[in-house]
């Protein structure tokens, strides 16, 4: 008899989120952790990325925290030497710039962007992929966005959309080189999720109404429901799965 549950069970796995001491990435920590996998919960913010672990600490989780700046390649790949381990990836790290006009956007704005969504992400999956490669094994987990699907609206964000975009053709292409070598990567795509960061958009009847009434589920999402499909993604429920870009959108890209 087949024990479908086992498979999404993480035991003896390490796992790295970065960008993990808050939303999305604070909920995947949680999400692996429970399935048994010992985690590395990293963030720029060395005291936040602390903070984060010692509550999922106090739930029982075996959680360490240490800072990393994707950003940077030196240290990405230093940070990779020393955890050779890493089953797991799960590169949640993201920053978002709206309201931006695409012809006003200078320099900075577009790169500020792009070296994070898209440059941290590749070096992380460089680094720690290609010792997945030496075991012949891992599973790593992007996130994207609907945004690379769809062109947001009311607000401006050239430059979100095409990070977003750029990360789901990069998940594909890594996907398709490292599949005959027994290491996955795929990409959960999700719609606006409540956060610290999005709950202004309650006070915005016109925002709303863009984001909430195009959603068929008229609601926004949740980083619990986010974290299921990153573990999903991660684990060998997914076994058959590289190369897929998992939209979570209560049904936006629908409309």
């Amino acid at each position: 008899m087949t024990d479908y549950m086992k498979r999404f069970r993480l035991d003896g796995r390490t796992a790295l989120v970065t960008g993990g001491a808050r939303g999305i990435g604070l909920a995947a920590c949680e999400a692996l952790a429970e399935a048994g996998a010992r985690v590395l919960l990293t963030d720029r913010d060395g005291k936040s990325a602390e903070a984060s672990a010692e509550t999922l600490r106090a739930k029982g989780h075996d959680v360490v925290a240490e800072p990393l700046e994707v950003t940077d390649p030196e240290a990405v790949e230093a940070f990779a030497s020393r955890h050779p381990e890493i089953g797991v990836l799960v590169n949640n790290a993201g920053i978002a710039r709206s309201n931006i006009p695409a012809e006003k956007m200078t320099d900075d704005e577009w790169r500020s962007v792009l070296d994070v969504n898209l440059n941290g992400l590749f070096w992380c999956c460089r680094s720690f992929g290609k010792r997945m490669l030496e075991r012949k094994a891992g599973s790593i987990v992007n996130l994207g966005s609907m945004s690379g699907f769809i062109v947001n609206r009311p607000q401006e964000q050239a430059q979100y959309n095409a990070s977003k975009a750029a990360v789901h053709q990069l998940t594909r292409s890594l996907a398709a080189e490292w599949a005959p070598r027994g290491v996955r990567v795929n990409a959960v795509a999700p719609t606006y999720i409540e956060t610290e960061m999005t709950a202004y958009v309650y006070d915005d009847p016109t925002l709303m109404q863009h984001w909430i009434g195009g959603t068929p589920q008229n609601r926004m999402g949740r980083t619990d429901e986010i974290a299921a499909v990153i573990l999903f993604l991660a684990s060998d429920a997914a076994s058959l799965m590289t190369g897929s870009i998992v939209l979570a959108d209560g049904g936006y890209t629908c409309w």
